[in-house]
């Protein structure tokens, strides 16, 4: 993704929601909730008055209009610029097109594993197991009844997020399996935790390293 595009995403889509048509940042946010892309996207008000102070800034967006709706104070209707809806496309030709990398929270636990013993891993990779399944079902039961009021091309986020929530589920599932089995080897899993000293210095050894000093 270009540097050039904002930092966040709830920048997108505000962008996104302008689009569509002008609207107050109370308006944007109701309708980013009735839609469950505040699932997708974090959701913030604070963060919300930001995110268009800075677009503001950058020209991609101007206040319309003020509104006031009986008692409730004015509102500031915005409206989408030509560059906004420029940068809007570019942004999102590149999320789209262009393959970034994420950083998620479990891989970066996946690549530092061995810190906790063999035995706790298990249980607890069958606890994750046990709560992504809930969200699955949770989520297909959501998209199903949004189904009844949405087309399907404005759910597809939800479609690719219980996609990527089952290729999860299949690879926690295997891993358990695995270890189980006696992956990583297992022998060296436990001595870390055993013989922590012993152990690493051995594998050092046949790795041909050692420990920095």
């Amino acid at each position: 993704m270009s540097a050039a595009h904002p930092a966040n995403p709830l920048a997108l889509a505000v962008l996104a929601l302008l689009f569509e048509r002008p609207m107050h940042p109370y308006e944007m946010a109701a309708t980013m909730k009735e839609r469950h892309k505040h699932d997708s996207i974090k959701l913030r008000y604070g963060s919300l008055y930001t995110v268009i102070d800075h677009l503001t800034a950058r020209g991609y967006i101007v206040a319309k209009a003020r509104k006031r709706e009986g008692a409730r104070p004015e509102r500031t209707i915005y409206r989408l610029t030509p560059d906004g809806r420029a940068e809007l496309r570019a942004w999102m030709r590149d999320l789209i097109g262009t393959p970034a990398k994420d950083y998620p929270q479990f891989e970066a636990g996946l690549s530092l594993l061995p810190v906790l013993p063999p035995d706790e891993v298990l249980a607890l990779l069958r606890e994750r197991a046990g709560r992504l399944d809930t969200t699955i079902n949770e989520q297909t039961a959501r998209v199903r009844g949004a189904g009844e009021q949405f087309p399907p091309l404005f759910l597809i986020e939800s479609e690719f997020r219980i996609a990527m929530l089952k290729a999860e589920h299949r690879f926690v599932v295997d891993l358990t399996t695995r270890i189980e089995k006696g992956w990583g080897p297992i022998a060296l899993w436990r001595g870390i935790h055993e013989d922590h000293k012993a152990t690493l210095e051995k594998l050092y050894s046949e790795l041909g390293g050692g420990p920095q000093t």
